[in-house]
């Protein structure tokens, strides 16, 4: 296939996205109000927490068996290896444009975390039906695309929500006690100067040592009882044994941790994905026409066929608040972009080609299509959830996610034409 045709095999499912995003924001508006903050917010739920999860639990079941698990070993190494470019990346950004404090989660989090669930789900089945498509049979591609997406959809929450979801809260914490710090010492400093009297310095102190001195040997001779030093009690501290060290810092990590985040329910339904596609006799049950209870999993196919458009017209519903603006520097927003869009595409070409020539990835080009991706996407729309559940940086997250998701349609189109060229 020539580059044009290339070209338009890979704008096809990026229209589609727009088409529906489009869609979604025009909902969203103040004179429509079909999907307003309110209905925004309950779609959401719901594809949270049943359409997300049916999806990744129907794909992988039907897709995963340990000769895949074998081909595919190195997507969580791949996924991993994206986030700790970009968070090099944004540390960079943030030390170039001079980010805010209350910013660097927000920055770092951008860089290092795409959104390597929702676009996936709908630009690959997209590319797998379209004419002309270096992958094959449309039906073999769709299926084994859709468990190529959501195992990268359920290894990415899992990278999500333990790693950007603690560096923005590391971060709005910091900001929070700095904030606090200031007050504390403006509010001491007026204090004090409330408390000395008016013509008074307040550098001068209110008695000179000589004073001092004679008003303590005064006080010592004639009341000698009425005067003494405190105190100090060295009590000493029950030595605690290193396995209780242990247990004590473990279960603070935890605490901190949050596992409730952690163990989505697409984490959730990537593990019972995994369980029915890996044990014979589950899968047996479940799987196949003429399986006993393959109601379930048609069930569960029925259900996550609508988490695509769900997820796309939330999204562009969300983008809306981009709008209104906030007070962003625009060389941070450059510096984003630039991450995302260049600097992220050109290093995975660099991975997965070198982790191809090493032998750790098979020669599917479906496959390394997706991984190199992985590299391409624009950033992941939790974290929008993230910076609220924080407080920072609400507007300008928004404003980022505008940025990067207009943009998205012209890279995406571009890198996917080069992918696309490169494994074909």
């Amino acid at each position: 296939m020539g580059f044009l045709d290339l070209f338009a095999v890979s704008s096809i499912p990026v229209l589609k996205v727009l088409l529906v995003t489009g869609l979604g924001s025009y909902l969203a508006l103040d004179r429509i109000n079909i999907l307003g903050e309110d209905a925004r917010k309950h779609l959401n739920n719901i594809v949270f927490f049943v359409f997300n999860p049916a999806l990744i639990t129907s794909n992988l079941a039907k897709t995963i068996t340990y000769e895949s698990m074998v081909q595919m070993w190195f997507m969580p190494f791949n996924i991993l290896i994206t986030f700790i470019i970009g968070s090099a990346l944004g540390w960079v950004v943030i030390q170039i444009t001079r980010a805010p404090p209350h910013l660097h989660g927000l920055v770092i989090g951008c860089c290092a975390a795409g959104n390597l669930g929702n676009m996936l789900l709908i630009i690959i089945p997209a590319v797998c039906k379209e004419r002309g498509s270096p992958f094959g049979d449309p039906d073999v591609c769709s299926k084994y695309g859709m468990a190529y997406a959501s195992l990268s959809m359920a290894i990415g929450a899992i990278y999500l929500w333990s790693y950007v979801y603690n560096i923005i809260r590391i971060s709005s914490s910091r900001n929070t006690k700095e904030v606090e710090i200031n007050d504390f010492s403006i509010t001491k400093s007026s204090r004090e100067s409330s408390i000395v009297p008016s013509g008074w310095s307040s550098t001068e102190p209110l008695l000179s040592s000589d004073d001092i001195t004679g008003s303590e040997d005064h006080l010592s001779e004639h009341q000698p009882n009425q005067l003494a030093l405190p105190q100090t009690r060295f009590e000493e501290k029950p030595q605690v044994s290193f396995p209780d060290k242990i247990k004590q810092h473990l279960e603070m990590f935890l605490r901190k941790m949050n596992l409730k985040r952690l163990f989505a329910p697409s984490t959730t339904g990537a593990i019972v994905g995994f369980i029915v596609g890996l044990v014979p006799q589950i899968r047996k049950l479940l799987i196949g026409d003429t399986a006993p209870l393959h109601v379930i999993q048609d069930t569960s196919l029925l259900l996550g066929d609508g988490a695509i458009p769900a997820v796309t017209l939330i999204m562009g519903g969300n983008l809306l608040n981009g709008l209104k603006g906030s007070g962003i520097q625009k060389s941070i927003i450059l510096g984003i972009l630039i991450v995302r869009y260049v600097a992220l595409p050109l290093l995975g070409i660099v991975v997965v080609k070198g982790a191809l020539r090493f032998g750790l990835v098979h020669h599917n080009p479906l496959y390394q299509f997706v991984l190199l991706l992985q590299f391409a996407l624009p950033p992941a729309m939790n974290i929008g959830t993230m910076s609220q559940l924080f407080g920072a940086g609400e507007n300008e997250c928004s404003v980022i996610m505008l940025w990067c998701y207009t943009l998205a349609s012209i890279t995406l189109t571009l890198w996917s034409t080069v992918f696309l060229w490169l494994v074909a």
